[in-house]
This record gives structure tokens, C-alpha cells and sequence, in this order.
């Protein structure tokens, strides 16, 4: 379970001073589908992520790290808050600029263990996900995987949710509202860093 987080830096880019001790969690997905939200809700506090209402708002690379104990252990890991895509108000080669620097963080930073793709429930099978979803399958190391988790499934009536879970055996579903499946989701992320 997670015991505690604190933010520790920001990145603009991949910087290979500053190196990861840590198994590190990567949270990816379109602005607005509750990145910052899922993180403060899995950390148990209120403000860690600063969440915005302006989606595209989160434009740096954002490291937290978080206190973790599975039985008796106790261990660090580093929970990564990536800027989100699809909206962000951002002049064009701000957004090249972004997607260079993001592409060659995400290749280069072997420190990351599990790719946690966030998908809002109520708009799946968007070309922006499936984009996203063969993009880090095309550089997905042997030890790495990538979960899918879908957002915001107090939205959703229970058919609704039985055939997201039927499409996808393997996500997750999470509502931070009600904080259903938030147990489930930090199980999955402490066994995968744990390479259990």
C-alpha cells in the first residue's frame, strides 16, 4: 500500500543528471482525463498534483515520490505526472518541442516499470488512445508493461461497465469521486515494480 508521497522535481526534458534509484510509474493520457486527480487519490492527499480545471494545464514532467509497504517492506518508488495531450492551448513549436522531448524522455528512461495509459470511460476509442497505445508498444522494453485504467466510471451504469470490462480483461476502472478501484489499482502498480 502507499504510505506517503512528496513531489521532488520538475523536468522540462529527459536529463541524464538525474538519475532514478526507483522503479518509476509513468501516468499518461489526454489533458483533462484526471491525472493529477488519480495521483493526489492514490496518494492519499489532496493537493500533491496540482490539478487544473484549464486542461493541457501539467506542461513539465512532474516526479513524486512515494513511500510504498508490501508486508513487512518498505520501499521507494517514483510516480511520474506527464504533461497530458491532445488539448493543451500551446503554440505549434512549443507542442513539436513537447512531443520531441516527451518521446526521448519516455525511450530513454528505463527507470520506468509500468506505463499507466489513463482513458476516459465515457470516450474510448479515440485515435488519440490507439495512437498512444501502439506508440508505447513500439518501444516497450521486456520489463516494462502497460496498464490500461479507465477514469471517471462513477459516470457510467453498471451494462456500461460490464462491457468495458468484457473489451478490456486487463484495465482497470476508477472513479476518484467514489474511489472505486483505486485498491485494485495500487496493488497492480506495487506488484509490477516488485516484478511479481
Amino acid at each position: 500500500m502507499i504510505i506517503n508521497a512528496r513531489f521532488i522535481t520538475s523536468l522540462a526534458k529527459f536529463d541524464i543528471n538525474f538519475a532514478s534509484n526507483f522503479s518509476e510509474v509513468a501516468f499518461l493520457g489526454r489533458s483533462n482525463v484526471g491525472k493529477s486527480s488519480l495521483i493526489n487519490s492514490l496518494c492519499k492527499q489532496k493537493n500533491l498534483a496540482k490539478s487544473s480545471s484549464t486542461p493541457g494545464k501539467t506542461q513539465l514532467i512532474n516526479f513524486f515520490e512515494v513511500l510504498c509497504q508490501k508486508d513487512e517492506d518498505k520501499f521507494n518508488i517514483h510516480f511520474v505526472d506527464l504533461p497530458g495531450f491532445g488539448y493543451a492551448k500551446v503554440s505549434k513549436n512549443l507542442k513539436e518541442e513537447w512531443n520531441v522531448y516527451l518521446d526521448e524522455f519516455l525511450k530513454l528512461r528505463t527507470s520506468i516499470k509500468l506505463f499507466i495509459h489513463l482513458i476516459d470511460s465515457r470516450h474510448i476509442g479515440l485515435e488519440i488512445d490507439k495512437e498512444l497505445d501502439g506508440y508505447l508498444k513500439g518501444f516497450l522494453k521486456p520489463d516494462q508493461k502497460v496498464l490500461k485504467v479507465f477514469t471517471k466510471c462513477d459516470k457510467l451504469n453498471q451494462s456500461e461497465k460490464a462491457k468495458l470490462k468484457n473489451n478490456f480483461k486487463d484495465a482497470i476502472l476508477i472513479s476518484n469521486l467514489n474511489k472505486f478501484g483505486l485498491d485494485k489499482l495500487e496493488n497492480e502498480i506495487i506488484n509490477q515494480v516488485l516484478g511479481l
